[in-house]
């Protein structure tokens, strides 16, 4: 039905409001019902999960006829969703591995997504675009597959709405996808899902936000960008595990054996994301795409110094409270030990040379900004620590601002300076 979206033009919706209207109050028992109906269905005696998923699937018919939203990406929509949810159960019947279970999914909407795109061209006598096609297939089945992760199974009609909304996107953005770049992205995001699961570094829903931001670094900002992204994923994971049972007895190790959540994930590469759709988007912006360069450096140099301040700093004794330098135990909220700003300058500074290595535009006296605004940024969230963190300001919150005066910083510098 969603491939039939370019022949059925402005009636498009039409079928999805019959299957949800048949769904909700016809189909309540027989063959039909039991194999679309969830638990919470039969309790409730109707087709309640598959009446939103066709409303959702209509809602956004109506987007791509009314309103603009591309038809082939309401088809990738739709078929993500779906066979992203088929390639998971599939997975369930031998196993129940989460990180499978989430490959599944992954796999079986991106295979559809480009499928469902490449139909819609033939149909329209459009180019088929290969690249095209299998980034946004991929980068949709990425958001979904998150989405159900943070979300429950009865969310899927805002998974499937948001998803689309966040194709539409990622496709204005996407003015120029090469082969090669496309690639690239898919081969390094593949290795680092693997990677993220063979070590343990991150929860099923942080690697899927790892791996989705991954791919827009590669695509909207080139490899370059994700040497510096993955400096401090790769370095950042590396130091969390560093010396874990020790830092476990002292009272300092992050929770679920180091591994990084959703929270955690974005708390520190939300600045980020910003960024490199930032610079996507600086064609037609009046903005110099540079600055950019300098706020995404920036923000990862905060995250890093951050991360090894507190990683490695942690391991030793006498951490001082760094707004009244009082003796504090070791775990405090915003307790310092000069071992800890030493490595948090390192960090700061390690962002900063690979910046300047595969960053065009970063010269000796960029690396140096980046390096102060990272260093900056972790001071910052050592002083929101010791003031305001707590329930109501928790720490993915904190790393955020951290990250965001990382940013700032090196970009005030660099319009300054440059």
């Amino acid at each position: 039905m969603a491939v039939a979206a370019p022949v059925l033009g402005r009636a498009a919706f039409v079928p999805f409001a019959a299957v949800a209207l048949f769904a909700a109050f016809v189909i309540t028992d027989g063959p039909l019902f039991e194999l679309f109906a969830r638990p919470s269905d039969r309790r409730e005696g109707r087709l309640n999960g598959l009446a939103g998923f066709a409303l959702a699937a209509a809602g956004l018919a109506i987007l791509a006829t009314e309103i603009g939203l591309p038809v082939p990406l309401f088809v990738a929509a739709v078929l993500v969703l779906a066979y992203g949810n088929l390639g998971k159960r599939l997975v369930a019947e031998t196993s129940d591995e989460p990180f499978l279970g989430a490959a599944g999914f992954v796999i079986g909407g991106s295979v559809a997504g480009v499928a469902g795109q490449a139909a819609v061209a033939s149909l329209t006598a459009a180019p088929i675009v290969a690249p095209r096609f299998a980034f946004l297939a991929v980068a949709g089945s990425l958001v979904a597959a998150l989405f159900r992760e943070m979300l429950f199974e009865r969310d899927d009609p805002l998974v499937m709405f948001s998803t689309g909304l966040l194709l539409w996107l990622f496709d204005a953005l996407a003015v120029s996808v090469g082969t090669v770049d496309v690639a690239a992205a898919l081969g390094v995001t593949i290795l680092l899902g693997y990677a993220s699961y063979a070590l343990g570094a991150a929860s099923v829903a942080g690697m899927l936000s790892g791996v989705l931001l991954g791919l827009l670094v590669i695509v909207f900002g080139g490899l370059g960008w994700f040497a510096v992204l993955i400096s401090f994923f790769g370095i950042g994971a590396l130091s969390t595990k560093f010396k874990y049972e020790e830092k476990k007895r002292r009272g300092v190790a992050e929770e679920n054996e180091g591994a990084r959540g959703t929270g955690n994930v974005l708390g520190n590469a939300t600045v980020a994301l910003v960024c490199v759709i930032g610079f996507a988007a600086s064609h037609s912006l009046p903005v110099d795409g540079t600055l950019f360069q300098f706020a995404f450096a920036g923000s990862m140099a905060a995250a890093l110094s951050d991360t090894l301040s507190s990683e490695i700093g942690g391991l030793y004794d006498d951490p001082r409270l760094i707004t009244t330098l009082e003796p504090v135990s070791p775990g405090t909220d915003g307790g310092v030990t000069w071992q800890g700003e030493v490595f948090g300058l390192l960090g700061a500074g390690i962002v900063g040379g690979v910046a300047l290595a595969l960053l065009p535009e970063v010269t000796l006296l960029g690396a140096a900004v980046v390096t102060v605004g990272g260093f900056l940024g972790m001071t910052a969230d050592s002083v929101l620590g010791a003031t305001v963190e707590g329930p109501q300001f928790g720490n993915e919150a904190v790393n955020f601002v951290a990250t965001l005066v990382g940013a700032v910083v090196s970009t005030l510098a660099a319009f300054v300076l440059f």
